[in-house]
Formats: C-alpha cells, sequence, structure tokens
C-alpha cells in the first residue's frame, strides 16, 4: 500500500535479458530499474538530464543497501515509489519501493544516499538554492509517512544470545 504523497515511477517490464540461470530477475537489473526511478523523480526535483549541462554540476550514490524481497519473472511490470527520508545541503537519503505494478506486491526496497557534486571541480557542492527547495519540500511531504521498516536495516546473520 502506497500514498499518494510518494513519487511513483512511470511502469517498467522485466526484460528477457535480465533474467538468470535461476528463472528470475538478477540481482543487478533491480538497481538497473532502481536507478530508472530515481532518474525520474529527481528529474521532477529539477535535477534531470540537462541538469548536468546546465549547471556542470550531478549526484552521485554514495550507499546503498537493497533488499530483495519477492521473486519477479520476465515481462513483470514493475513501479518504483521513492520516499525522501532526508537532506542536508549536500546529501539526500531516501528509500525506494519496488512493486508488481499489477499484483501490487512488494519485491525490493534500496535505501540510498547520494551526494551532490560539483562535476568541474569532482568535489561535494550544496545543491543550488531552487533544488534544495525542491528537495526540502518533498522531504517535508513525506515526513508524516511511516518509514517502511528496511530503513536503517543492518545486515548480518542472526544469532542466538
Amino acid at each position: 500500500m502506497t500514498s499518494d504523497a510518494l513519487f511513483r515511477s512511470s511502469v517498467m517490464t522485466v526484460e528477457p535479458q535480465w533474467i538468470d540461470y535461476n528463472g528470475h530477475l538478477n540481482m543487478a537489473y533491480y538497481n538497473v530499474l532502481f536507478d530508472h526511478g530515481v532518474d525520474e523523480a529527481f528529474a521532477g526535483l529539477g535535477l534531470g538530464p540537462d541538469y548536468v549541462k546546465t549547471h556542470n554540476a550531478s549526484f552521485y550514490t554514495m550507499e546503498v543497501h537493497l533488499t530483495y524481497l519477492r521473486e519477479l519473472m520476465e515481462g513483470d511490470p514493475v513501479s518504483i515509489t521513492l520516499q525522501m527520508l532526508d537532506c542536508d545541503a549536500k546529501r539526500c537519503h531516501f528509500i525506494q519501493s519496488m512493486y508488481h505494478a499489477t499484483e501490487g506486491y512488494l519485491a525490493a526496497t534500496s535505501e540510498q544516499i547520494c551526494m551532490h557534486v560539483d562535476m568541474g571541480l569532482k568535489k561535494s557542492a550544496p545543491f543550488p538554492a531552487e533544488i534544495h527547495d525542491n528537495i526540502k519540500a518533498m522531504q517535508e511531504r513525506h515526513a508524516a509517512l511511516p518509514r517502511p521498516p528496511q530503513v536503517g536495516h543492518v545486515i548480518g546473520i542472526p544469532r542466538k544470545a
């Protein structure tokens, strides 16, 4: 179940060449789908393909934590939601959720932190004010939404004490 406040991507399709020898979507291609989802969401914030050209700046992924919850198969339609969890002058922390677009089940999540980068200097730099305002407004719209249980998840083999 998703909220109308969340960004939702266009519907994408699991491609035949993305299927692995187990007969389901290969783990690498979850990242491809999540990447397309963040590109759509960030274009809406003013960080689309032209942004690199006009501002000589971009955003780089610093950390990703993917959680695989359910298989996807060839031809499955998927959509991605994005919930902005936090931001500052240079960084965004968000979680994306991948859903089967017709059956509605949650297939995977991707928690990420990205950094705004001056492409000329190859160093972090503050977002322009209008972009930061857009990101902050998204984060404020999402602040009251429940945090998915995968946020901040620690990886490890559970052991009994």
